[in-house]
């Protein structure tokens, strides 16, 4: 009987115990400190001068990405993802001050960027008001960012 208590009290802590959610965040701590102890500088020697962790158009942009709708359309479902994925590489560029991948990124983004405006002529007034709205503050964030990292 004791025995049985003791387990009982003993599942009961266990799983009482609070524990952290999972940071699903493009912006944690340590995904890329591998890359930060090496070479900061890109090929023509300059550097990313930005703390992105406090800049609050990157956390935006990782807000977006995170809340990003889905749509009845597939094709423009799949480009989103694309979108996002471009977006989440941006800021681990940033993050690490890799310039020639923050440049890759974008190119990305601009491209998935494209093809979605494209494709927004197959959805619904609402739908694409709404994606108008995502795609409209990803565009100024990421404006304000390379603003900044230029010196503006």
């Amino acid at each position: 009987m004791k025995k049985l208590l003791f387990f009982g009290i003993l599942i009961t802590t266990i799983s009482s115990c609070a524990t952290e959610k999972l940071n699903l965040s493009p912006l944690t701590s340590n995904f890329y400190s591998e890359s930060k102890g090496s070479d900061n500088h890109s090929e023509s020697g300059k550097s990313i001068e930005i703390n992105i962790k406090k800049n609050v158009n990157a956390s935006e942009i990782s807000n977006l990405i995170s809340t990003f709708p889905t749509f009845k359309s597939n094709s423009i479902n799949e480009e989103v993802t694309s979108l996002k994925y471009s977006l989440q590489n941006y800021l681990y560029a940033i993050e690490s001050k890799n310039i020639a991948g923050k440049n890759r990124a974008i190119k990305s983004f601009e491209k998935s960027y494209k093809k979605i405006q494209k494709l927004r002529s197959n959805l619904g007034k609402d739908d694409d008001e709404v994606l108008n709205r995502y795609l409209v503050r990803l565009k100024t964030n990421i404006s304000v960012i390379e603003d900044s990292l230029k010196g503006n």
